[in-house]
């Protein structure tokens, strides 16, 4: 099921296998805060089911669906959460860590190439919404 997620697109089958390994799947009800803004991050999501928003304060940032992920910034940084992400059903998550993360990616490092290229998507978006 992780391999739903565009940015594990470019993974075999068998790489897919050895980072679905890695994953738990955690069930979250609706309204409840999968991650907090302002707190430490540690993992990476990818909603298998279900549905969230992601929110600072009471704007709606995004609204995210089956097959898409958040907490890549924490692959590759240790900042606190930027935003809040809230289920708005009951939803399922595959949970990476970081550390189980960067584990995978030293012995297959194509998996970074979708995650720097999705960063970069969304950094283009950012860009054209600020210059609007």
């Amino acid at each position: 099921m992780i391999g739903r997620a565009p940015i594990f697109s470019t993974l075999s089958e068998r790489q897919l296998k050895g980072l679905a390994k890695s994953t738990k799947v955690i069930s979250y009800p609706p309204k409840t805060n999968i991650v907090k803004q302002g707190e430490p991050g540690i993992a990476f999501y990818v909603i298998l089911s279900g549905a969230a928003e992601v929110r600072q304060g009471a704007r709606i940032l995004a609204s995210l669906a089956p097959g898409q992920f958040f907490g890549e910034m924490t692959l590759l940084d240790e900042h606190p959460r930027s935003a809040d992400v809230v289920a708005t059903v009951p939803t399922e998550c595959a949970v990476l860590s970081r550390w189980e993360f960067w584990g995978f990616a030293k012995s297959e490092p194509e998996v970074l190439q979708g995650i720097l290229q999705e960063m970069a998507q969304r950094l283009r978006t950012a860009n054209r919404s600020l210059s609007e």
